[in-house]
């Protein structure tokens, strides 16, 4: 699009022209960040002045901001350089609110080529002043024409879709967890902070005194809080197991034992918590810039899953998308390319797994594939490779081949894109929570905020 400025020839008293702008909860992020003003009175969901409500008020540059967007894109525009602002504030803007912003030429110094524009902002709602001043410009001598573009795009590391996650999770009643060997600090403070949270009633199975260590450790009182004295990692593992085979838990949560010791009290023969399908793991993963949550399925426990075990991947996957508000997930399968080629085995498996959806052997999704990557997430790289699919570039659910491109996948999401995953393993009668020591606070809280949901799903027979 051609943009033009108006010189200072051009300019007339009683020139007008006005911008509209949708203030964000992520403007107020970027703000922050850039200006160094961190007052929590401007970050949307902070409580800057302790009275129980989240303010997210504009800050009143961001806001002043505005009115220096008007003068530098549109009149006078390219070109101008400021002089002097003066503003008065009248009311205040909040994300989520329509602004507009306005300027009007109400005087021309002919020998120092300066404008001077009186300035507003308004709230588009109900026509609010929250702004006015008076700006002093040089106006520009040249004509200047361009085309506008995009500047280089920000991406705000604002994990919105697990914070709806733990939303949707709040109004539940708080599931009761087997957290399985919480020993050290960080799978305790793990466990006790999901349990502030509502999102789970923890019971602590493992060495009573190494649980109360690491609880004075991070400073936390055990007080209310069962904790069941069971020194040795096998038994404690097979003791959660008979917590929910009883009905005590509903779910079990991973604490400082190996997966292997928890996974096979769990596929006993015959106390264990299978339920019909293989055990698959599921990443949930909040992608910064991405729309939708992410599901990656299976990155740490089949190693190389055949076509069978590919089945029950893809059904867990699709459950447990349906348990987090995706109502028909949609699956890619993927492989290193977009046809089938008989020597490239997953490309024979995914193709597989697309037909055997259309003919109702696995329910509930969407399922296409071989799709490689760039065309089962990006809708423009499906469209140049002549790709027509419901899932092609919309997909919300990824089926690896195999763990090692499952496990790359997923950290090169979290370490590269700065994502969030929370992990769950599925096909058992309960959620297993499988945290990672190297796990952050939102991500230990989303992986209890997805067993909630599932849990609730499944029990309600949904």
């Amino acid at each position: 699009m051609k943009i033009e400025n108006r010189t200072f020839d051009e300019l007339e008293v009683g020139d007008q022209s006005e911008l509209k702008r949708l203030v964000t909860a992520d403007d107020l992020i970027v703000f922050a960040n850039v200006s160094g003003n961190h007052n929590p009175m401007h970050i949307f969901d902070a409580d800057g002045d302790g009275d129980g409500l989240d303010e997210a008020i504009a800050p009143g540059l961001y806001v002043g901001s505005l009115v220096s967007a008007v003068l530098g894109n549109v009149l006078p525009g390219a070109g101008t350089l400021y002089r002097a602002q003066s503003f008065t504030f009248h009311a205040r803007a909040h994300a989520g609110d329509e602004l507009i912003s306005r300027v009007t030429v109400t005087d021309k110094n002919d020998r120092t080529f300066t404008v001077t524009l009186a300035t507003e902002v308004r709230r588009l709602s109900d026509d609010a002043l929250i702004l006015s001043g008076v700006a002093e410009v040089e106006a520009p001598k040249r004509k200047v024409t361009y085309d506008s573009h995009d500047l280089p795009g920000l991406i705000v590391q604002r994990h919105r879709h697990f914070e709806k996650l733990l939303k949707q999770a709040a109004p539940l009643p708080a599931l009761a967890t087997a957290v399985i060997c919480p020993e050290e600090p960080n799978s305790l403070a793990g466990a006790l902070l999901a349990r502030d949270h509502t999102l789970i009633e923890p019971i602590l199975i493992g060495a009573s005194d190494k649980i109360a260590a690491a609880a004075a450790e991070i400073g936390r009182d055990l007080a209310g809080v069962e904790v069941i004295h069971v020194p040795d990692h096998e038994a404690a593992a097979a003791h959660a197991v008979s917590l929910v085979r009883s009905g005590r838990a509903g779910a079990l949560m991973k604490g400082h034992l190996h997966t292997d010791q928890l996974l096979r009290a769990t596929l006993d023969k015959e106390n264990g918590l299978r339920a019909g399908r293989r055990f698959t793991h599921v990443f949930v993963m909040d992608v910064p810039g991405l729309t939708h949550p992410l599901l990656v399925t299976d990155a740490a426990i089949n190693i190389a899953p055949d076509l069978r075990t590919k089945v029950d991947i893809v059904q867990n996957a699709i459950d447990l998308a349906r348990s987090i508000g995706i109502e028909e997930p949609k699956v890619g399968v993927l492989s290193a390319v977009e046809t089938v080629n008989p020597d490239m085995p997953s490309s024979l498996d995914a193709a597989l797994l697309s037909k055997m959806a259309e003919r109702g052997q696995i329910t509930g999704g969407l399922v296409d594939g071989p799709l490689a990557m760039d065309n089962a997430v990006d809708i423009a790289a499906a469209r140049t490779k002549g790709i027509t699919s419901p899932v092609a570039g919309r997909a919300e659910v990824l089926v690896v081949p195999d763990i090692d491109a499952g496990n790359m996948l997923a950290k090169q999401l979290t370490y590269l894109s700065h994502a969030e995953a929370a992990g769950l393993v599925l096909g058992a009668r309960v959620p297993i929570i499988l945290n990672s020591r190297a796990d952050d606070d939102m991500s230990r809280l989303a992986s209890c905020a997805v067993a909630a949901l599932h849990h609730a799903r499944i029990t309600a027979g949904k």
